[in-house]
């Protein structure tokens, strides 16, 4: 042990025992910077214990002080729309929304970038479990989870390394906790090449009057660590791991990533919400990034704002770990309670009952001191608000990136279109079967989707649905959506394009938008390019969040994704949560009823900067993303939902990435059901462009003149374009010669051989 900290009883003062007092602190090894090292020193006036120095490390790191992402996010809550659903916003483990009937739902969406690239299945694997954790913190019981995973080329030699792995980290945890998997992407690019993206969504349900909070009140109560023991997995992971580029040694990094026990974190679950039932518990926080660090600091800050702990009471699986080790490990499926001395023996006993081990370390003081000892000496006396809330805040440089201007002006326009009936029908199948549009089965096939038997809707359908009660069919509707590529065009109107995909697939289900996550995955902040991107992100959410009047609950901010000096595409994630009042009037995107009027809602232009048909036949990315339209949006959305509440249509799936054309495959393969179609238009725009705020249904007979009143008075374009029928998607229109005719037909059997070959030949 480097020195101890030796407090006169007689004094304020605090004196340093030291056997090596000159000798250099690792600080820069452990993430910090000379002035953030010196600002230490100046907090407590002298030289940081190791014990000290690491708790600050990991405290100040990117990852959990958020130090150059702070000044942005403050405008999720400076334009929050006014709402009185919204119960806990930002700064807790997660936001709490109200859904009505007395119900709150939490949900939250984390990455796991670096370690999943370091480690695939484990890395994969404790992502979806810290990210439960937070909502079991929350006092709910998890009820479903989500992913978003970006991986590089589909055939590149690391993707097929890492991807298997992603998967079954990610099936194999939450298929072990008994939790359904309702959705999520899978994307391909060259840009996540040896820097994938893992981010994982938890939802989770509670009465009102069950929320906790992350707090320690009440000098003299308890501080109970319990579930797994401490061990040397995880060690330094959020302040180094997650805030470092990767580099031909990253495989060197596997210590720092966790190992999970899903079976574990599942008893533990169980034990929580027994404990909140008998309401034995004033605070509790999960222990994940910066483990008794961060629970610790974090809960004692937020309460009387005192706690002494014993270190020594720690339950470990190492023995020979160092104080400061133990308290940088990241080691799974554990929490920290602050519980009423009364009340410790029935926790107790109702841990022993489902096997969890649980130990006092410890116990909430006044003092406003955060004060741990180790083999009877004081190693650790802070002010634990500076290591939980006043960390450092950066106003780094920002500057768009040198290549933007270029970029833009390289519009698809000079790319070749298809010109004949052939073509377009070759460019559907390539679309149909290429990495990011083809079926996902392969991946989700893993998951358990339906397991507790409230899952309505799972992938591949518009959203995640999911029952909440049984008796009125309240439930919940999720979407999870990013596009690196339209943010790398233009990152304020791409956070806002995938903000709206993810609005427009709830509202597709027949839910009313309520509430948004986030997941921010951004290359190095000491980039003035990538922090230009980042703002404008930022800022984009920020003012279309409010525009839409759903507010940001919370969320996650992912820095230093990139390899060597080359960052991934600016890619937000957007999470959208929906509520459903009646689960039984869903839809979903399937074409099941023959000779159905297929209608197009909304208005297509000719937008193809960072579609798929240029991504995928020329490799091409460069103009502006599609044009955000909110207020469409929002027509578009009460147009559906009052729609589908009435029953007057039988599918409905919003367009998106590689436009009508890929909507219809997928609706026609769902249902095994074939459309005739004809484009109005130019056939190569109406099937390709990528234009927001549309959506294709499927009527129910006799619904027309409903719908297209609904439509008018919304002031949503409405376009009959076809029935549904057959076995084959025929398509007429307008020819190269300006005359209507059949342009191709597809057999469902061909289009299903395209859609679903291409996953399983690269993952196996």
């Amino acid at each position: 042990m480097e020195s101890s900290v030796q407090v006169d009883p007689g004094t304020d003062t605090v004196a340093i025992a030291a056997a090596s007092p000159d000798r250099p602190q690792p600080y820069v090894e452990l993430g910090m910077n000379d002035e953030e090292y010196q600002r230490v020193r100046h907090i407590l006036g002298r030289r940081p214990t190791s014990a000290e120095l690491a708790i600050y490390s990991v405290m100040w790191s990117e990852h959990c002080s958020y130090k150059s992402s702070k000044v942005h996010l403050r405008q999720f809550g400076d334009k929050a729309p006014k709402t009185d659903k919204l119960l806990v916003g930002m700064g807790e483990n997660a936001g709490v929304v109200d859904i009505g009937q007395g119900w709150a739902v939490t949900f939250k969406v984390e990455s796991h970038n670096h370690p999943s690239y370091v480690e695939p299945y484990q890395g994969a694997a404790t992502g979806v479990g810290g990210i439960v954790r937070d909502i079991m913190s929350m006092g709910a019981r998890p009820i479903a989870v989500m992913d978003s995973l970006r991986f590089g080329p589909a055939d590149a030699p690391d993707t097929q390394r890492v991807l298997p792995g992603v998967v079954a980290g990610v099936g194999g945890y939450g298929n072990s906790l008994g939790l359904p998997n309702i959705g999520g992407e899978t994307v391909f690019d060259a840009c996540y090449e040896g820097n994938p993206l893992v981010n994982a969504l938890c939802v989770g349900v509670m009465k009102h009057e069950d929320i906790k909070r992350a707090v320690a009140p009440g000098p003299g109560n308890k501080v109970i660590l319990f579930g797994a023991l401490t061990g040397p997995d995880g060690i330094g992971g959020a302040s180094v791991l997650a805030s470092a580029t990767f580099d031909e040694e990253s495989h060197q990094k596997r210590p720092s990533v966790q190992v999970g026990d899903p079976f574990m974190e599942k008893l533990l679950i169980e034990c929580c919400l027994e404990l909140f039932r008998e309401d034995l518990v004033v605070g509790i926080q999960d222990l994940g990034a910066a483990g008794v660090s961060c629970a610790t600091t974090e809960l004692a800050a937020a309460g009387t704002g005192g706690m002494h702990v014993d270190l020594d009471a720690v339950p470990l699986r190492d023995a020979t770990l160092r104080p400061e080790e133990i308290l940088m490990s990241e080691s799974q499926e554990r929490m920290m309670a602050v519980v009423s001395p009364d009340k410790v023996d029935r926790f107790m006993e109702i841990c022993r009952r489902w096997e969890i081990p649980a130990t006092v370390i410890g116990q909430v003081t006044d003092t406003r001191r955060l004060v741990m000892t180790w083999r009877g000496e004081t190693i650790v006396d802070i002010p634990p608000v500076t290591a939980a809330d006043e960390g450092p805040v950066y106003e780094r440089p920002l500057e768009p990136p040198k290549d933007l201007g270029a970029l833009q002006s390289d519009t698809p326009g000079r790319l070749t279109r298809p010109s004949n009936g052939d073509e377009l029908r070759r460019t559907v199948l390539w679309l149909a079967g290429s990495p990011n549009l083809a079926s996902k089965t392969w991946v989700t096939s893993q998951y358990d989707r339906y397991v507790l038997g409230n899952t309505v809707l799972a992938m591949p359908e518009n959203a995640g649905v999911v029952r909440i009660d049984d008796e009125s069919g309240l439930g919940i509707s999720l979407s999870l959506d990013g596009n690196g590529r339209y943010a790398r065009l233009d990152p304020y109107s791409g956070a806002q394009l995938a903000l709206s995909e993810a609005y427009r697939n709830v509202a597709a289900t027949g839910a009313r938008p309520l509430a948004v996550t986030n997941c921010l995955n951004f290359g190095s902040p000491e980039d003035p390019g990538v922090m230009w991107q980042f703002a404008r992100a930022v800022e984009g959410l920020a003012d279309a969040c409010q525009y839409l009047g759903i507010p940001v609950t919370g969320g996650n901010v992912s820095f230093y994704n990139q390899t060597g000096t080359t960052p991934i595409n600016p890619t937000p994630v957007i999470g959208v949560l929906g509520v459903h009042d009646d689960v039984r009037r869903r839809v979903n995107m399937a074409l099941t009823s023959d000779g159905a009027t297929i209608a197009l809602l909304g208005e297509t232009r000719e937008e193809f900067g960072g579609s798929e048909w240029a991504h995928v036949v020329y490799g091409h990315l460069g103009g502006l993303p599609p044009l955000v339209d909110l207020k469409a949006e929002a027509a578009l959305a009460s147009v559906m939902v009052t729609a589908i509440r009435e029953g007057l249509l039988t599918a409905v799936h919003d367009l998106s990435d590689g436009g009508l054309s890929q909507t219809l495959v997928e609706s026609c393969l769902r249902g095994g059901l074939g459309a005739r179609i004809t484009l109005p238009g130019d056939p190569f725009v109406t099937l390709f462009s990528e234009s927001v705020a549309r959506a294709m249904v499927a009527v129910r007979p006799g619904g027309e003149a409903r719908l297209a009143a609904l439509c008018e008075s919304a002031g949503v374009p409405v376009t009959q374009i076809g029935v549904a029928g057959g076995d084959s998607l025929n398509v007429t229109g307008r020819g190269p010669e300006g005359d209507q005719q059949e342009l191709f037909s597809i057999p469902l059997a061909e289009l299903r051989e395209a859609n679903e070959r291409m996953l399983p030949s690269y993952a196996n």
